[in-house]
């Protein structure tokens, strides 16, 4: 099947040397006679010819860097005459190949070698293969030629059926080099030629394609870069045309960065910062995605209010009077800012404005359950101080960028929220109320509340670097007021940062004040009712804030109202109801049905918690404010076999270890105290805090778990009006504890009227409001004996546990 080869008919010719060119058998050249060694082999060769039958014939030899090819093409001098430029020239066409042999003799100044033509033969049929590779060829041929629009050349190429002449016919491609073309020549096999040619050609076609790929892209790009040229430009024509209608001068100064820089009253080192980057953006093309960047961060820097403060008003005895109107109670946080006040006006008055780069803000935690007022409280105090308030939350914010901003090289960038506060405040001393501080989280993308560490930070915020800005912020100025509802939530290095201020709820004649004189007006008009066509008589405010609401705050007491209001205007819309009408306190079960919360002492005795035995009243502190608790004691029957000690109600690890210092101190003190304990080691013990969805821990309930058990031991009752709390000893003291004024306002809206705390919190009842005080029975004491004393009534029928 392989073809073979064979060289044969020696010939004595002329040679025609062809420099950077090569000619293949079949290919019809011109060559131009003005090159000396062209026209001396076409002249040797008309020189041969004469006297002979046939046409001059002379060897085409290409030759590389001075070197000839070891193989050449017999030429036949067709044709002399003139080129199409009127220079002399031959028309030569390729018959064969010729092997070069050496050099001879010959008529002319030609050089004459001696050669051997090369005969090609083919197996015929051709096999399968070959014919494949023959279709490949012209299909490739086909589709290159379609591309350059040579229809005519389709045809001749289509009719080509030797191998070795389509393989010879890829001479013509431009896009083949001398080399690609000299080893076309110098490969003798028709089918290895064919191969040869047919990869070149799908090379050449692939690198084609990807030309042309690129170039569309590059074109598309062009065309997109001139459309948004011509519109640039057509913008700029309309925005002319507008400024001479409107008399405008032809160089606004919201389209000049540098005018406006250069304008604004900026600090020195952001003057600097923002002249680099206008001169980055005077260099930078208005395509360039850079360019807007930098025009966001400038317009970003102008609109910040760098040397904007307003006035504080140093009225201290007016800025009282508008916290006192618009909130009740708050006495601590009142204080302190009127505290702030008076220290700013003294400060103001002896020239102390700026010391060390810093000014006087304030950073203040308000602390408390919710619906106190914490919010609400921050606008009051902007208000009293003559600034402007904003109000930043916080509540849910994972991202630290949020804080501090991101890097401007991120697409949509900005400035973290105090950036933001400060720019919408208009000014550098504002109020900024950071809301739900507690409720900041943390994940992969950082911790905001360690970012807050710099922003709440008296010693270093006036040099804050926020991430998109990167130059330096005064925040010294700035009053912070960050509300949370549980402490423990805050990390420690934050609150360190911090003052804290407590609000821990509202005593009922405050809620009473407060639904007077703030929540009624506002429901009224939001039900769409007069001032005087519904009064709510104080008996009825009180009751509703004692009996139908327990919370440390008033949201709910402002439902209620609500809720009461809507039911007389919806009765007066039906004709059920005529206005004006008053409410009293008998009038509310009417309206909007049974109270919720009704003191144990106001409860039948045969229906109290503590009408049993083992069960004691206690205080706790929560997120939302002081609570009872209660505690109920459980003895299993000796039959059951099931010794030890049970805790059920969801209880942390410190109130478990509570319980067990109660059983463990009153194992070892029973005879003591005159209780049957011996039956405790075969008895199990089991104590539950009801309410058990809700998380407890602490060590405050530790008297109320002895209390229980003594009271389950002795079968003495405790009384229903006493209520306690403190942590117990082994030893039976009673050691101090937090949240008294919580946990006593929350003894008060219960109906308690004796509380026994530690003697050590003693000291603490002077955060207590006098009127609570005067309607609380308080016994500091310092052992749990002397709780038993006050807290459980005499023995009615002795009760022996053990046996």
């Amino acid at each position: 099947m392989a073809s073979e080869s064979m060289a044969s008919v020696p010939l004595t010719l002329p040679v025609l040397p062809l420099d950077d060119e090569v000619v293949l058998p079949g290919m019809v050249v011109p060559l131009d006679l003005s090159d000396n060694d062209v026209r001396a082999a076409v002249e040797a060769a008309q020189a041969a010819a004469r006297g002979i039958a046939g046409k001059p014939r002379v060897l085409l030899v290409p030759r590389v860097d001075g070197t000839y090819a070891g193989t050449g093409v017999l030429g036949i001098v067709e044709q002399v005459g003139r080129l199409s430029d009127g220079d002399p020239g031959a028309l030569i066409r390729g018959l064969g190949r010729v092997r070069i042999g050496a050099g001879t003799t010959g008529p002319g100044a030609a050089l004459w070698v001696e050669g051997a033509t090369v005969e090609e033969t083919l197996p015929d049929p051709l096999p399968g293969h070959v014919t494949e590779l023959v279709k490949e060829y012209k299909a490739l041929a086909t589709s290159w030629l379609k591309k350059r629009g040579a229809w005519q050349v389709v045809d001749r190429v289509q009719q080509i059926d030797g191998v070795g002449a389509l393989a010879d016919n890829s001479g013509y491609s431009p896009f083949l080099s001398v080399e690609q073309k000299v080893e076309l020549l110098e490969t003798a096999d028709p089918v290895a030629r064919l191969k040869l040619a047919t990869a070149q050609l799908r090379e050449h076609l692939a690198e084609q394609d990807v030309a042309e790929t690129i170039a569309k892209d590059v074109q598309e790009g062009v065309d997109k870069q001139q459309r948004e040229f011509l519109l640039r430009r057509q913008l700029e024509a309309v925005r002319k045309e507008l400024r001479d209608l409107n008399g405008e001068a032809e160089g606004d100064e919201s389209d000049d960065y540098r005018a406006r820089v250069e304008a604004a009253d900026l600090p020195e080192k952001v003057r600097e910062a923002a002249l680099k980057e206008v001169e980055k953006l005077e260099r930078s093309s208005d395509q360039s995605p850079e360019g807007s960047w930098i025009r966001t961060w400038l317009d970003t820097v102008l609109e910040l209010p760098w040397n904007e403060r307003t006035e504080d008003r140093y009225d201290i005895r007016g800025a009282r009077a508008v916290l006192d109107a618009e909130h009740a109670g708050l006495d601590d946080v009142k204080e302190r800012i009127t505290e702030y006040l008076a220290v700013r006006k003294r400060r103001s008055d002896r020239g102390l404005g700026v010391v060390g780069g810093r000014r006087g803000g304030a950073v203040l935690a308000l602390v408390g359950p919710p619906g106190v007022g914490k919010t609400s409280l921050g606008e009051s105090v902007a208000h009293a101080m003559g600034r402007r308030f904003v109000r930043v939350a916080l509540g849910g914010v994972r991202d630290e960028a949020e804080i501090r901003g991101h890097r401007r090289t991120y697409v949509g960038a900005l400035p973290g929220r105090i950036v933001r506060a400060v720019k919408e405040a208009g000014s550098m001393n504002p109020v900024v109320l950071l809301d739900e501080i507690d409720k900041v989280g943390s994940d992969f993308r950082g911790d905001p509340a360690a970012a807050l560490l710099e922003v709440l930070d008296p010693a270093q915020n006036h040099t804050f670097r926020d991430h998109y800005l990167e130059v330096e912020l005064d925040l010294s100025d700035v009053v912070f007021l960050a509300t949370a509802n549980v402490l423990e939530a805050i990390p420690e290095a934050l609150l360190d940062r911090m003052e804290l201020v407590r609000l821990d709820g509202y005593t009922e004649d405050e809620k009473v004040v407060i639904a007077r004189d703030h929540l009624l007006p506002r429901q009224l008009e939001r039900a769409g009712l007069e001032p005087g066509e519904v009064v709510l008589e104080e008996s009825a405010l009180r009751r509703l804030a004692g009996e139908y609401t327990r919370e440390a705050g008033v949201r709910t007491l402002e439902r209620s109202i609500a809720r009461l209001l809507r039911k007389v205007a919806a009765q007066h819309e039906l004709g059920d109801r005529e206005l004006p009408f008053t409410v009293g306190a008998d009038d509310l079960r009417e309206l909007i049905g049974r109270p919720h919360h009704v003191p144990e002492s106001a409860q039948d005795p045969a229906e109290r918690r503590t009408a049993v035995p083992g069960v004691a009243t206690g205080l706790a502190v929560t997120g939302a404010g002081g609570d009872v608790l209660f505690v109920e004691a459980s003895l299993a029957d000796p039959e059951t076999g099931a010794a030890g000690l049970t805790l059920t109600g969801q209880l942390g690890d410190v109130m478990k270890e509570s319980a067990q210092i109660a059983l463990s101190f009153l194992r070892s003190h029973g005879a003591e105290l005159e209780l049957p304990v011996t039956g405790l080691k075969d008895r199990g013990v089991h104590i539950h805090f009801p309410a058990g969805a809700v998380p407890k821990d602490g060590p405050s309930a530790g008297v109320t778990m002895t209390t229980a058990l003594a009271s389950l031991l002795s079968g003495r009752l405790v009384r229903t009006d006493v209520a306690m709390t403190g942590e117990v000893s082994l030893t039976g003291r009673v050691l101090p504890i937090g949240g008294v004024k919580q946990k006593l306002l929350a003894a008060h809206r219960a109906g308690i009227t004796t509380v026994v705390i530690p003697k050590r919190n003693e000291a603490d009842l002077d955060d207590v409001p006098a009127e609570i005080l005067e309607k609380l029975e308080v016994h500091p004491v310092t052992d749990v004996r002397q709780v038993l004393e006050i807290a459980l009534a005499p023995a009615v029928v002795p009760v022996d546990v053990a046996a």
